[in-house]
């Protein structure tokens, strides 16, 4: 385990865990694995009459970086519409292949330590991939009622 890439600072947000239970009915839900590790990262979502998350649940069986994306998801996808997750999700996975400045969402700069370690991607990326997915769901299903 290195140190660099498991800091104080990812170890306090993977024990740090909002919304850490899942929603009762939720709009839309969406479950993400990594196949490299079997981390496993399940999001519930229900938005509001104007189409933003209004509640977020998880259900959360990852490594380290696995907890502490998802507990920084959670803590910023209130408010948020769907195409602003999928945009995160998308900066996520581009911040940590190609570099530049960390994705405008609050706290992934911590994870600048894991760019170095592309079998890691994948169980950061999950809680933004599974969010980015429940967002769409619920959008939809908002949209056929």
């Amino acid at each position: 385990m290195s140190v660099a890439l498991y800091n104080p600072d990812i170890l306090r947000l993977a024990a740090e865990m909002p919304h850490g239970a899942r929603l009762p009915a939720p709009m839309g839900s969406s479950e993400k694995r990594s196949a490299v590790c079997g981390s496993r990262v399940t999001v519930d979502v229900d938005l509001d009459a104007d189409g933003r998350v209004a509640a977020v649940g998880m259900l959360v069986r990852a490594c380290a970086l696995g907890q502490a994306a998802s507990s920084l998801l959670a803590g910023g996808a209130v408010g948020r519409t769907p195409s602003e997750l999928a945009e995160a999700r998308d900066d996520l996975a581009r911040w940590l292949t190609q570099g530049g400045a960390a994705p405008d969402w609050p706290g992934l700069g911590v994870f600048e330590p894991a760019r170095a370690y592309p079998a890691r991607h994948a169980s950061i990326r999950l809680a933004f991939e599974a969010a980015a997915e429940a967002a769409e769901q619920a959008s939809a299903k908002a949209a056929a009622a």
